[in-house]
């Protein structure tokens, strides 16, 4: 796929406010949880961009998703219980395999065909700790995968997992992701300063970019970031959207892999692993894991990702309040990932027929919209 390279001045560019309104492209595989909450003879609902979504353990350790809707009465099948590998519905007992076939009604006769009841199922896997669910066309499930997480069980990173949950549309998640340059925000939890973006390149699905950023102090020093507190260090960080999800690197000190799931117009998830080296002996760090992963997390991580949490809800709210407003951009690679993430929308919008989300068939959304994924008359902005 040919990387476009672009240019990397902060100048004025176009804000489309569309993308605060699309949907998700859903042939990706999204994550619904750490695997570690789904236990056997457990079913959890989950909700994939206003898909409901019932995801059940069965007794022989494999999972199972289908859609939240028993085929008889429309009863959430999250309310019923598992039956060995099958899920009974709360209502009359009706059992659905695996596959939402329905096998079992317990108040019919043996030898008494069954009706033709049928649960939509959805791929599922297992991996990296994360439950993943496909919810787009059950045929392409297999030709995508989840990103590639290497650092995974690899021995010498720390591996801490976070979740965040977040009131606003996933593109205003997506653009706090890749803007580096709200490390103002960070300042008193001794976040990073001066980054300056060297480098960005775009393709049909994905974004990369990079950025030279400045570390200082005793957190920094910590994480390994600089050798000493009051020293300031200037390294590279890659962060790559490579929809629907995000990974990032700094020069071999810290990864991020940040997983995405769109949960409804104005609601989502994120599922991220961290990895950091730290600066200790294996024969050290092994016992210490879990106690340096709780406690990064909760002492650094979450309170970076509270401030994050409120400037992306407080954007969302004032967009809600009046989705006519205008709004300037400098950041390019913030205007990158708004036409990579209508793109892969109208795409799939295109690909099915369906309505967008102005209710528009296929048919009469342009090849030009799609290509440069305009779906909203855009304004140009000065900076005064």
């Amino acid at each position: 796929m040919t990387a476009m390279k672009l240019s990397t001045s902060l100048t004025s560019q176009t804000v489309q406010n569309g993308v605060r309104e699309v949907g998700i492209n859903p042939n990706h595989w999204y994550p619904v949880g750490w695997a570690s909450q789904f236990k056997p003879g457990e079913v959890l609902p989950v909700v994939v961009w206003q898909q409901a979504i019932a995801v059940y353990r069965d007794f022989q350790g494999q999972i199972h998703a289908l859609e939240d809707a028993c085929p008889h009465k429309g009863i959430a099948l999250h309310k019923g219980k598992v039956q060995g590998c099958h899920l009974a519905c709360a209502y009359h007992g009706w059992e659905f395999d695996g596959n939402g076939q329905c096998v079992s009604i317990p108040y019919l006769p043996e030898d008494q065909k069954l009706p033709r009841a049928q649960a939509r199922s959805y791929p599922v896997q297992e991996k990296y700790g994360l439950i993943w669910i496909f919810p787009g066309e059950p045929a392409l499930a297999v030709a995508s995968q989840p990103p590639l997480i290497s650092e995974f069980e690899q021995p010498d990173w720390l591996m801490v997992p976070v979740t965040a949950h977040f009131q606003a549309h996933f593109s205003i998640c997506n653009e706090n992701t890749m803007d580096v340059f709200h490390g103002f925000l960070h300042q008193k939890l001794q976040g990073w300063f001066d980054p300056v973006l060297i480098n960005l390149q775009e393709t049909e699905a994905a974004v990369c970019a990079e950025y030279n950023v400045s570390y200082k102090g005793r957190m920094a020093q910590f994480l390994g970031l600089s050798d000493r507190a009051d020293q300031v260090t200037t390294l590279p960080i890659s962060i790559q959207y490579r929809y629907p999800h995000y990974a990032s690197s700094l020069q071999g000190v810290s990864s991020l892999y940040l997983m995405r799931l769109p949960v409804g117009p104005t609601e989502s998830r994120s599922f991220a692993l961290f990895f950091f080296k730290i600066n200790l002996p294996q024969s050290l760090l092994r016992p210490l894991k879990p106690l340096l992963s709780t406690l990064i997390q909760r002492f650094v991580l979450r309170k970076f990702l509270a401030q994050d949490i409120e400037m992306i809800e407080s954007e969302q709210q004032t967009y809600l309040a009046n989705p006519q407003r205008r709004y300037v951009e400098i950041n390019p690679a913030i205007i990158a990932i708004q036409r990579l993430v209508v793109r892969q929308y109208q795409q799939f919008i295109q690909s099915t027929g369906q309505p967008d989300h102005k209710g528009r068939n296929s048919e009469n959304v342009t090849s030009s919209e799609a290509r440069s994924g305009q779906t909203e008359p855009t304004q140009e902005h000065s900076i005064r």
